[in-house]
């Protein structure tokens, strides 16, 4: 099971049980995909802001 995380999207490779299951964790914690993917670009940015400021 693999979960690629992009600034705008979510992409998860494996077998379809892996599939389900994963999304059935992420779901405990966000009700709509939307807020999935905005709570990872949020956290994408910050962590890209960190990362500039250091070089």
């Amino acid at each position: 099971m693999k979960v690629y995380v992009y600034e705008k999207q979510i992409i998860l490779v494996g077998k379809a049980w892996e599939i389900k299951q994963k999304l059935k964790e992420y779901g405990e914690q966000f009700q709509y995909v939307d807020e999935w993917t905005n709570a990872i670009s949020q956290n994408f940015n910050s962590y890209k802001q960190q990362a500039d400021c250091r070089h």
